[in-house]
């Protein structure tokens, strides 16, 4: 990959995407991760002075927020800090004071909460300032679902959609991403001690080189095309009934 024609090329894309939309700009989350690191370095190169960034708290780790905010500092990025905590936890307790689930089910119903949290804070600020949503999901965890469906994967954009995890991190390294962003395990901070890969059962190089060459043991091309099969809802339009001309009379 060549990570500057790469770069410049997502710089335009964007570019176009907002023009073609009627916008004005981008805002997107910043959560300390790689990913969002890296697309929002590529929005403040797109839009110099139309580019806003969230960093949006919920019952997160300090240091994912110290992360967060020394990157925007580091590359000038605009952005507000928006806690989550006090909405989150109104909305867990109405919820589970009829319906609760322990154990895994039970975190991830939570988690999700958060994320779809974070989906209405940007599309709030995205459309008081007429921008678009940009998303930071990529390829790697798209193919497997692995996203919050009108959570994080509520965008207007997804701008890493095309790149494999690797490809992201050497984007990183090219764009000048602090090492402590870096090499971080990759999490979506939806609860303590929760790694992408802990919860997907994989590595994203076993994921990556399997979505490159379709290569892999057994175990892991089973695992892989079951998670594709199961997620397909999420990567669709809503399936929409249509109603024949005999059944309208």
């Amino acid at each position: 990959m060549n990570p500057e024609a790469v770069v410049n090329y997502l710089v335009e894309w964007s570019r176009q995407k907002v023009r073609d939309a009627g916008a004005l700009g981008l805002v997107l989350g910043v959560s300390g991760g790689v990913d969002s690191a890296v697309a929002a370095i590529i929005a403040k190169k797109a839009f110099p002075e139309n580019c806003m960034t969230l960093l949006l708290p919920c019952e997160s780790d300090v240091v994912d927020r110290m992360d967060s905010q020394a990157l925007v500092e580091k590359f000038n990025i605009p952005y507000r800090i928006i806690d989550l905590d006090n909405a989150y936890h109104l909305l867990s307790t109405q919820f589970e004071s009829y319906l609760k689930i322990e154990g895994l089910k039970g975190k991830l119903l939570r988690g999700n909460i958060k994320s779809r949290l974070r989906m209405m804070a940007l599309y709030y600020s995205a459309q008081a300032r007429n921008y678009l949503v940009l998303g930071t999901s990529n390829k790697s965890e798209l193919c497997v679902g692995y996203s919050t469906k009108y959570g994080d994967a509520g965008v207007d954009l997804q701008l890493l959609g095309d790149l494999l995890k690797r490809e992201v991190y050497e984007l990183a390294q090219f764009l000048g991403v602090p090492e402590s962003i870096i090499n971080k395990p990759p999490s979506g901070g939806l609860w303590s001690g929760q790694t992408d890969e802990g919860e997907m059962g994989l590595t994203y190089e076993e994921l990556d080189n399997y979505l490159a060459s379709g290569e892999g043991s057994l175990e892991v091309i089973n695992k892989i095309e079951g998670m594709m099969a199961g997620s397909l809802h999420k990567r669709n339009m809503p399936p929409m009934a249509i109603i024949s001309p005999e059944l309208r009379g």
